[in-house]
């Protein structure tokens, strides 16, 4: 198994409600499911590939819970990229070179009927973790935006957490509130939903805890 590790910073907005009933193995709340996953690695490798400053947006579909399959995925990979480095990432986000079940993609991989032709363009990423925000552009076709969870009574920022210590994405996300708009081959439109702040420590073997 080629070795590799990814150490990132990500935002992810989902249809479901906040908390997402996902997070706890429950059905989604709508009864299927529509996310934008938006990452930037920090560092990180693929053998001998240095992946340190890539920027990859996931777009996902599935017509039911996530694990009754029938899923759909469109990838970008931000232009700056070099052709290893792009190979690279489309292996670990195909789940491949990965224990079974051991990281995300890993598991979705299963769940995917279809992943369409990836494409390579220019990411906009900013994502601050300490005040829950988050702004990404892909050209004209994706914008997605969040801000943290305000209190309806007070408007006073609500900040929560969730731990996980058998996860295969985070061990501690903070939660925020996303809204996205996507247009292109897989066409989002979310507003005031899940939205899930994380670092990214994942290798072949899963979610790195040190």
């Amino acid at each position: 198994m080629t070795p590799w590790e990814i150490n990132a910073l990500a935002f992810t907005n989902c249809n479901c409600a906040y908390g997402c009933p996902c997070q706890f193995n429950a059905l989604p709340t709508h009864g299927h499911c529509e996310a934008i996953h938006s990452m930037e690695i920090s560092s990180g490798f693929f053998a001998d590939t240095d992946l340190s400053g890539a920027r990859v947006v996931t777009v996902l579909k599935w017509p039911g819970a996530i694990h009754e399959g029938g899923g759909k995925a469109f990838i970008t990979i931000d232009d700056s990229t070099s052709e290893a480095q792009r190979m690279a990432l489309l292996t670990i986000l195909s789940g491949a070179e990965t224990e079974p079940g051991a990281t995300i993609w890993n598991v979705f991989a299963a769940t995917l009927d279809e992943v369409l032709e990836p494409a390579f363009r220019p990411i906009e990423f900013h994502v601050d973790m300490a005040s829950l925000t988050s702004e990404i552009r892909v050209g004209d076709d994706i914008h997605v935006q969040a801000t943290p969870i305000y209190n309806p009574v007070t408007g006073a920022e609500h900040r929560v957490q969730i731990h996980l210590n058998q996860g295969f994405e985070y061990a501690i996300a903070e939660m925020g509130s996303g809204t996205s708009r996507v247009g292109g081959p897989i066409p989002l439109s979310l507003k005031d939903s899940y939205g899930q702040f994380n670092e990214i420590h994942l290798n072949n073997q899963g979610v790195m805890t040190h």
